[in-house]
């Protein structure tokens, strides 16, 4: 693959080798972005895990401090007496069965999370392969099942993002923009790697996070110090 002169040149500011402690590694995807677009910032995290075995399967989210730079549309599928409530707390799409018709129909989806309640998840049965494709599809274990509607969706608008492994046992997470304080990409990261060390499977022998990368889109990657 053909690397671009603007990739050589960031890629020549990295050492292959290096492990950086983290405002090192901040400093240098922040230094190395040559975008004209304010780039996300991501971490990628390679996992001794056998995402093959169920219960090492690595599932949370987190609610990032200084969010992710991201306007997050919120879809709020619940019963009509709480469509005010929704409203209210600021979702961006809310509906009852109708919207849930709509998206029969259509196969439309025009958010980005979506919420519901306990009782009304029998009625999203019907797009839970609409919904389940996109990503869409609301999970206890990523807090957007409940009955407070309102602190879902809260939560949702103050930065909180949900992350699972992939098939080759890495976890993907943006925590910001390249436009962020050096402070804030910090505190966005420390925070996500907290949460996930706690959820290391007690059934993982070995090295649970052998390596973490930070880059920036369409950046080199630069390793983080795990510790």
């Amino acid at each position: 693959m053909k690397i671009s002169k603007r990739l050589k040149e960031a890629k020549a500011k990295i050492e292959a080798d290096k492990v950086y402690d983290l405002p090192e590694a901040i400093a240098l995807v922040k230094e190395t972005s040559k975008v004209k677009f304010d780039a996300s910032v991501e971490v990628h995290a390679k996992l001794g895990i056998d995402p093959k075995k169920s219960d090492q399967i690595i599932r949370d989210s987190v609610i990032l401090p200084h969010g992710t730079g991201k306007t997050v549309r919120v879809a709020a599928f619940v019963p009509t007496e709480q469509i005010k409530e929704a409203q209210a707390a600021g979702a961006d799409v809310v509906g009852d069965n109708e919207l849930v018709e709509e998206i029969k129909k259509t196969g439309k989806c025009d958010f980005d999370v979506a919420i519901t309640t306990p009782a009304f998840m029998k009625t999203l049965a019907v797009v839970a392969r609409v919904l389940g494709q996109k990503g869409l599809m609301p999970n206890p274990k990523t807090g957007t099942i409940g009955e407070d509607v309102s602190k879902m969706i809260s939560e949702l608008k103050k930065g909180k993002v949900s992350y699972k492994n992939d098939d080759t046992s890495n976890v993907h997470l943006t925590i910001g923009k390249v436009s962020f304080e050096s402070s804030a990409l910090e505190e966005n990261f420390k925070l996500f790697l907290e949460t996930l060390k706690k959820n290391k499977p007690s059934s993982v022998k070995g090295t649970y996070i052998k390596s973490l990368t930070i880059s920036s889109s369409m950046g080199p990657g630069v390793r983080v110090n795990v510790k």
